[in-house]
């Protein structure tokens, strides 16, 4: 996945797996935009975490923050900075959760199919057994509570396990022939996994922004 995203106008609320983020984004004047979306990436996870502790309604309003203001709202305001980045880092991680409410049977099968290929990262996910549809969501959920009440880094880590193990399961392990499609989607995955520990690692450093 490059630093920079395409754009395209959302007309109206899409769901974009993690693999497909290069063709999100939208609007005018580039640094406008962009200070807008730094801005209000600082606010969220700034308000999230000094005043969450506690207060399970702000959580679990910041957790369903795509519920409240749309997908086309966020997309518009975050998936257009680059991937190391807080409001790319946001978009990634909004965007996992929004793909497992919206297609949870493709994640399931992907997901299932990829896990016991890659035990470390699944385990470092922290799915529950078995890794039916229920836990899948709740896992997404956790790791947006993870940007509030809890440690970003690690947040960030489980969304990289996750990605990973979903790459792995795109590329069928043992499955023989995979289409090429599934091949590029696979790599893009893992790009976005790549691109979430990166962002870990900067958070610990004091350094995403």
């Amino acid at each position: 996945m490059s630093e920079e995203q395409g754009r395209r106008h959302f007309h109206r609320p899409t769901l974009r797996p993690p693999d497909r983020l290069e063709d999100a984004g939208g609007g005018a004047d580039p640094l406008e935009l962009a200070e807008a979306a730094h801005r209000s990436a600082e606010l969220v996870v700034g308000r999230g975490r000094a005043e969450s502790a506690g207060d399970h309604e702000l959580t679990s309003r910041l957790v369903g923050l795509v519920g409240e203001v749309g997908l086309a709202t966020v997309a518009q305001l975050w998936s257009d900075r680059p991937a190391r980045t807080l409001p790319g880092a946001l978009w990634r991680l909004y965007l996992l959760h929004e793909w497992v409410l919206r297609q949870p049977e493709e994640v399931g099968r992907q997901f299932a199919a990829g896990s016991g290929h890659a035990e470390v990262y699944r385990a470092i996910a922290g799915v529950a057994e078995p890794p039916d549809l229920d836990g899948l969501r709740h896992l997404t959920e956790q790791i947006l509570g993870g940007i509030f009440t809890g440690d970003f880094a690690i947040a960030l880590e489980r969304a990289s396990a996750f990605c990973h193990v979903m790459a792995v399961g795109l590329a069928e392990p043992g499955g023989g022939d995979i289409p090429t499609k599934q091949v590029n989607r696979a790599a893009r995955l893992r790009d976005t996994a790549d691109d979430l520990t990166a962002c870990a690692r900067l958070w610990r450093l004091g350094d995403l922004h």
